[in-house]
């Protein structure tokens, strides 16, 4: 495996885990924070960053030159330690990203409106996982929508037996939509898959290690020849 192939390879894997992750991940990833977080527009941009770095690598390796193999393994250094510091603290502040998710999960649901960015990541949560409410439908009944609307249509079992009377009635929705919390769900998944991401990141971030180790050989190695040379 040479330094090209490593960064390649590399860079190829963070643009599709971005990729993937702006497609999958991206309406429960909207309710971790405060904002839309762009956690997979970065995966998507270091991706490509690395693949021009792996093409200036190549560069370096057919000029045969000694400072640009050894920037490139400086580069490659410096996106080892960040992608480690980045498994790391994902990690460790696992917890945290759950807190995080139940309040702003909770905020979300109470100030819904079904038009706003975050209104409508709730829905689409709901739907896709076939779940209501924080920790069950009763959830909706504290939120400023309920009293005009009642619970959201996205909540439905089937949106054909549900109708506007089925959900603004408290006893009636119960057999019309899902009784499961979407909180215990969410967060089950996003372990799940974060779990993947970490593994792909740790997995990588060896990668670079070796393309750096293989980046510095291969300078030593021109810079011998060149002196037996002379």
């Amino acid at each position: 495996m040479t330094p090209l192939s490593t960064a390649l390879a590399t860079g190829a894997i963070l643009l599709a885990v971005g990729l993937w992750g702006c497609l999958l991940l991206g309406p429960y990833l909207s309710l971790m924070a405060d904002t839309s977080t762009n956690a997979p527009y970065v995966l998507i941009a270091t991706g490509t960053t690395i693949i021009m770095f792996g093409l200036f690598g190549c560069l370096a390796t057919c000029r045969g030159s000694v400072w640009m193999l050894k920037l490139y393994a400086v580069f490659l250094s410096l996106v080892f330690l960040a992608e480690l510091i980045a498994g790391i603290s994902g990690f460790i502040f696992r917890h945290e990203m759950k807190g995080s998710f139940m309040r702003t999960f909770q905020e979300a649901v109470i100030q819904y409106n079904a038009q706003d960015q975050r209104s409508l990541a709730v829905d689409n949560v709901q739907r896709s996982l076939r779940c209501c409410g924080v920790y069950n439908y009763t959830s909706w009944f504290s939120s400023s929508f309920y009293p005009t609307s009642g619970i959201p249509a996205s909540c439905c079992i089937s949106l054909s037996d549900c109708s506007r009377l089925d959900l603004h009635s408290a006893t009636l929705a119960p057999s019309k939509v899902h009784t499961q919390g979407c909180y215990n769900l969410v967060t089950s998944f996003i372990e799940t898959n974060m779990g993947v991401i970490a593994g792909v990141t740790f997995g990588i971030a060896f990668s670079q290690l070796l393309g750096m180790l293989l980046a510095c050989c291969l300078s030593r190695f021109i810079s011998a020849n060149q002196y037996e040379m002379v």
